[in-house]
């Protein structure tokens, strides 16, 4: 699915301000508002590369978030990520340096920061994405969603390894992990919501959050 979509039917009139729509596609940034307040949008696009990320997607969700923290405009991210992009050429390319600008953004940001996932949320791209682990404010799931280290099939590759009944195995990591319960038992996750209250729970949650006030440790650089 195209993720502009889902963005589009959540913010105020459908009108999304893309930023850079042609570099990096498998991640999407830009401007919109929400109940009439302006907002910085990044959110993973599954039509492309089924919205791993990569070094180009993370320098560019890294300097729009510190854009928008420098600005102080709340941020609204939306999670579908099967992890990193593997292969030799990211690796090469310093895939995890270039990673870790965009987990230090968020990481760093003091703006409102409100996450949804809304599908796949697997392993170390999951923890960048504005999870709870890096301070976010509000983060709510989908029933659809997926919280885990990775998908079913490589994992139960892994954990069940020359087992006759992968089959069987895959069944039983899917209905234990393939859904945001155990996520949200954690406290990982705030609450599993309909996909058609986002858009209300988003804009009542900016206006709780209009007051945050946070301060990062001080710093001699």
């Amino acid at each position: 699915y195209n993720i502009k979509d889902v963005i589009a039917k959540i913010i105020d009139e459908e009108n999304f301000f893309e930023i850079q729509p042609d570099f990096a596609k498998n991640i999407v940034i830009g401007f919109a508002r929400l109940g009439g307040k302006s907002v910085g949008i990044v959110a993973n696009q599954p039509a492309v590369a089924s919205g791993c990320l990569d070094i180009n997607s993370s320098v560019k969700a890294a300097r729009f978030v510190r854009f928008c923290d420098a600005f102080n405009i709340p941020l609204v991210t939306f999670v579908d990520v099967p992890g990193f992009l593997p292969g030799t050429a990211q690796e090469y390319g310093g895939i995890i340096r270039h990673g870790a600008k965009l987990l230090y953004a968020y990481a760093e940001a003091t703006v409102p920061k409100l996450t949804v996932i809304t599908r796949k949320a697997y392993g170390g791209a999951y923890d960048v994405m504005s999870s709870k682990h890096l301070r976010g404010d509000v983060n709510y799931a989908w029933a659809t969603a997926e919280v885990a280290v990775m998908g079913a099939r490589g994992a139960v590759a892994i954990l069940h390894r020359g087992s006759k009944d992968l089959p069987q195995h895959e069944a039983e990591y899917i209905e234990k992990f393939s859904n945001p319960f155990p996520a949200a038992r954690k406290g990982f996750i705030d609450d599993i919501i309909a996909p058609r209250d986002t858009r209300a729970r988003l804009i009542s949650d900016l206006d709780m959050l209009k007051t945050k006030k946070l301060t990062n440790p001080p710093r001699k650089h």
